[in-house]
């Protein structure tokens, strides 16, 4: 164990003197090892932080080379590191930050051959990954060798926060359990992103991995938060702690779905909605002004509006969630499943 000198418990008063941290939290943030997996939007803010607040050992994982269109919101780069691998230029800029830290960069891409090996000496990974197969590789490996893992992702003007794998608590497949097709989801470069959301968001889960480090607070673990900041809300969304493994596929069986899984199809949701013997009942999740320009028919209720307003929901309806790609509209289902009568379903790969 490495001991803080008198420099640097000068450099850390501030946060020093908080009890809830002390002293003792400021060891633990020294002696802790954490490995950011992507340096882009959110590893930006997320080192930033965890490089000032004096973690003593940080390993940033990302293949990616800084691009010209990543300057909106990848503030620690500039201009004159166009074309250079974003894990090394990251620990050049942040040794200046502070001295005190040491960094390990891996400019390379994730895949399994390497995750493992990667994360194993670490104490705890962040997520800051813009991909699906990525997300999950970190998971799994994550819930494979217990390791606590910080989760964020962004979606145009939306952002969500979690912990995952902490004492025992739910994984990101207990949310998804499984990923979505390539082609049902668009990255931000198709649909954009606000270049201000990752600054918001991964100052909040630099914020969680801290609290983890000195064990302090309550951790955002079982629990979702949402932030959208086109219209400055947030919610808290609670998620069971079930597994994906045993997730089931529907089926079509005598004219009717089979009611073990969680999706239908385009063509099962058609089949039932010519079924006299269900009524459906459907419900837009996505925000007011998507739906106003353009829908698939039914009501709109902004998936985080939808605890607020489950007594409008019929319980003597077969429910159907859907939004633009089919993920909001897993969430709705994951949110209503278990606290709600009526059958709910998300419409597999959404409007796209």
């Amino acid at each position: 164990m490495k001991m803080l000198d008198s420099q640097e418990l000068n450099r850390y008063k501030r946060q020093i003197i908080l009890p809830e941290l002390g002293i003792a939290g400021q060891q633990k943030l020294k002696n802790a090892r954490v490995l950011m997996v992507g340096a882009g939007g959110l590893g930006c803010p997320v080192l930033q932080y965890l490089v000032a607040a004096g973690v003593g050992f940080i390993g940033i994982v990302d293949d990616d080379t800084v691009d010209e269109t990543n300057l909106h919101r990848q503030i620690l780069y500039s201009a004159e590191d166009i074309g250079k691998n974003k894990a090394q230029v990251a620990v050049e800029k942040l040794s200046v930050i502070n001295p005190h830290v040491k960094f390990s960069a891996y400019p390379v891409r994730l895949s399994m051959q390497n995750a493992d090996q990667l994360f194993r000496t670490y104490d705890l990974v962040i997520d800051g990954s813009d991909n699906f197969p990525t997300r999950y590789l970190v998971n799994d490996t994550c819930a494979v060798l217990n390791l606590p893992l910080v989760f964020g992702s962004l979606f145009k003007f939306e952002g969500q926060v979690s912990v995952f794998n902490y004492c025992g608590g739910p994984d990101y497949r207990s949310i998804f359990p499984e990923p979505p097709g390539i082609d049902e989801v668009p990255n931000c470069a198709e649909i954009g992103v606000i270049g201000v959301l990752p600054g918001i968001i991964g100052t909040y889960m630099a914020n969680e991995a801290i609290k983890v480090i000195c064990e302090m607070g309550e951790v955002l673990s079982g629990r979702l938060l949402c932030i959208n900041a086109l219209d400055g809300t947030s919610n808290i969304f609670k998620i069971a702690n079930s597994s994906g493994s045993e997730q089931k596929k529907h089926s079509i069986q005598a004219g009717t779905i089979n009611k073990t899984g969680d999706e239908i199809t385009a063509e099962e949701l058609i089949h039932l909605q010519n079924n006299k013997a269900e009524e459906v009942y459907l419900v837009d999740v996505r925000e007011n002004y998507e739906f106003e320009d353009h829908n698939l028919g039914g009501v709109n209720i902004p998936l985080y509006e939808l605890q607020d307003r489950i007594n409008e929901l019929p319980e003597d309806m077969t429910i159907v969630f859907y939004c633009q790609t089919g993920q909001r509209s897993k969430m709705a289902v994951q949110l209503l499943k278990e606290i709600f009568k009526a059958k709910v379903y998300s419409l597999k790969g959404g409007m796209k």
